[in-house]
């Protein structure tokens, strides 16, 4: 982390903002993910990590924002939620519980003395569903969707025998029950072995059989399925019968819902973490799949004054299990180019059962890598199914055997072209750009990306598809597409009005803006960030490749003007010269340049008090993404920086602030809420 550039760390958050979605899109909506719990854990941990380090890229579709995934095209009908279903942050070590703790503590700023009583339960690992209860009687029963909306349900639950349909005793006029659908892990195995005999397709784990069952048109298909339910919380309520969880879910229970057996009070951290590792130790006698422990603030109260971040509660944490591990052996190492040219070696691996999912592929990361562990195909590893991507290897039983060791390749495998790793690093990447195989059709989905050209129509199969069929080698060919129209339209899957569609997004995008093309080429090093820092000080594109080319040359004047641009230093001036340098990028960028009219970049400013200053944002936003914040601040003649320094003028403190508001206070720079710095783009109009 300490490493990446800013640059680097805006692709990388581009990236997990997709694959995370992607993700969250096959788990929530379709019930068959393609990666672990673990794995996905480890995707969101890694996008949290770059979004502290880099407030300032957290992006307006970042998944810390996002909860579960939206309800498409589903056969069941969509339910608005009166209360918002949130999910909950996680911890995966006693340290980051205790900081849960601290910064309860700090945030409600209790003295020492003062005792944090917690509940904590098991995890279940199921379906979110909240149902809702009037005079008792059940009336509605619905999925958490993506926290607003959700699918109904009602019909389906109808057939759980765990969730009544009427409460026992006295319960408010309004009242949502929230918890988990399951399926036992019995159950999962008897639905397995009817769905192998009827030549069905088999679920990857009990809670997509859960969820599988439960989402269902047809009510009699969850009828012949065993789920189970129980209840950890609620959502609208005409009145609460407690002023504390524990009392709630106490409550709860007496009502006739089932709750979890493993429910306790925590007067202390140390409780907490006593409770965590006993129902760790119990977790494979359990007959139900879970994942962790969940921690909640006892006292209501309390939890009303922590209130919420973008997507979970303040006052919930939930601690995840550590990964779990399993021996196989290593069939072989293939090797991969992805869109910058990177070679990645990725193991395949004999079959093996990992915490209940089949691992046959790891990721081996790099060079440096394959010799630290000093793997080859036919070894025996120790795999771990978390920490990256994809499980990954911690452990060479047979390291010691007889055989060759593993030559990392150093040439491209797609292209034949030369490979190599940079100085200082240790990725080892294809030379030959724009031209290999694997990395074009990649660039060229980076290219009509959201966060580039943004061309609707253009996903990643209609290039896959248009790639294979010769018509897209390079940016340029996307707009010759318009004289491929009646080929299109021939192609199984596209419609007149699909074609129309596809080729309006394209001419739309004949005029686009200068520094998300910029960006949309891929050039190694230039993020988004960069590219804009770029055009506002080149503004056109011609006049920042005569620099790029001059600097190569040896220009110092060109690459002192080059280096001087905030956030541009000697790897990015490199960068573009080696880009301008392969005739093969040059004669990419001219033909597509041919294809458009780029207009001049002008950044709009406004007069404002803040005009000609640095404008550092620090803590979480609420009623802004961090990218409106920077986009205000340039529309208002500032500039919005990442860090603060001597340069600073101003520091924007949102809730959450740390090291950036202590160090602003240190040297004496100004300090505003959101609210000031909100009246004062009002009054610049």
């Amino acid at each position: 982390m300490a490493d990446i550039t800013e640059a680097e760390a805006a692709n990388e958050l581009m990236r997990l903002a997709k694959q995370i979605a992607h993700h969250n899109r096959l788990y929530h909506a379709k019930d068959d993910p393609e990666i672990s719990d673990p794995e996905f854990d480890a995707l969101v941990r890694r996008n949290a990590e770059l979004e502290a380090q880099f407030p300032q890229l957290i992006r307006e579709d970042s998944p810390s924002k996002v909860v579960g995934f939206e309800i498409a095209a589903s056969p069941l009908s969509k339910v608005q939620h009166e209360v918002r279903m949130m999910s909950l942050d996680n911890a995966f070590s006693d340290e980051e519980v205790m900081d849960f703790v601290a910064r309860v503590r700090r945030f409600l700023a209790l003295a020492e003395d003062e005792p944090v009583v917690m509940t904590a339960e098991d995890k279940i690992d199921g379906l979110s569903c909240s149902l809702r209860y009037e005079k008792g009687a059940l009336v509605l029963a619905a999925t958490r969707g993506d926290g607003q909306v959700g699918e109904n349900v009602t019909g389906n639950v109808a057939h759980i025998a765990d969730i009544p349909q009427m409460l026992r005793g006295n319960v408010p006029d309004v009242f949502e029950v929230r918890g988990e659908v399951y399926m036992s892990k019995q159950d999962f195995t008897a639905l397995n072995a009817s769905q192998a005999e009827a030549g069905d397709k088999l679920f990857a784990n009990p809670r997509n059989a859960a969820a599988g069952s439960l989402r269902q048109k047809d009510a009699s298909v969850t009828a012949r399925r065993n789920l189970r339910f129980w209840a950890h919380g609620w959502g609208a309520a005409s009145e609460l019968p407690g002023d504390t969880q524990m009392a709630v879910m106490q409550r709860m229970a007496e009502w006739g819902m089932p709750i979890s057996p493993d429910l306790v009070l925590c007067h202390s951290v140390e409780e907490m973490l006593q409770q965590y590792r006993s129902i760790h130790q119990r977790r494979d006698a359990l007959d139900y799949e879970i994942d962790g422990v969940v921690y909640k603030v006892n006292r209501l109260d309390w939890q009303k004054r922590l209130g919420f971040v973008a997507k979970a509660p303040r006052w919930a944490m939930a601690h995840k299990f550590p990964a779990e591990r399993a021996e196989t052996t290593l069939l072989a190492i293939d090797i991969q180019v992805g869109r910058t040219g990177k070679l990645t070696p990725v193991g395949r691996l004999a079959p093996v059962l990992v915490g209940g999912v089949t691992v046959t592929n790891v990721t081996l990361h790099n060079r440096d890598e394959i010799a630290r562990l000093g793997v080859r195909p036919g070894d025996r590893v120790v795999v771990q199914r978390a920490g990256d991507v994809i499980p990954q290897v911690v452990d060479n039983l047979t390291r010691d055997a007889d055989r060759p060791p593993f030559h990392f390749p150093d040439h491209c495998p797609e292209c034949g072209s030369e490979a190599v790793a940079e100085e200082g690093e240790v990725d080892v990447r294809c030379t030959a750009g724009l031209i290999c195989p694997a990395q074009r059709t990649e660039r060229l989905k980076h290219f009509v990306s959201r966060v580039a050209l943004d061309i609707d129509g253009l996903g990643d199969k209609t290039i896959d598809q248009f790639f294979a069929l010769g018509w897209l080698k390079s940016p340029a060919d996307i707009f010759a597409l318009r004289d491929r129209e009646a080929e299109i339209l021939a192609l199984d899957g596209w419609q007149e009005k699909s074609v129309e569609n596809l080729l309006a997004s394209i001419e739309a995008k004949r005029r686009p803006d200068a520094a998300r093309l910029l960006f949309g080429l891929g050039i190694r090093h230039v993020g988004a960030v960069t590219a804009r820092d770029l055009m506002k000080n080149f503004h056109e594109l011609p006049a920042l490749r005569d620099a790029a080319e001059k600097a190569r040359a040896g220009d110092e004047d060109a690459a002192a003007a080059l280096s001087s641009i905030d956030g541009v230093g000697p790897v990015v001036v490199e960068a573009l010269g080696d880009f301008f340098h392969e005739e093969h990028n040059v004669a990419v960028w001219e033909d597509l340049l041919s294809e458009l009219d780029v207009p001049r970049y002008e950044v709009e400013t406004l007069d404002s008090p803040v005009s000609g200053k640095t404008v550092v944002f620090t803590g979480k936003l609420e009623t802004m993404s961090r990218d409106e914040a920077k986009a205000q601040a340039e529309r208002l003649g500032a500039k919005a920086a990442g860090t603060v320094s001597a340069k600073t003028d101003l520091v924007v403190a949102g809730p959450g602030a740390g090291s950036k508001l202590k160090k602003a206070a240190e040297l004496g720079i100004e300090v505003i809420d959101e609210a000031g710095w909100a009246a004062i783009v009002a009054a610049a109009g």
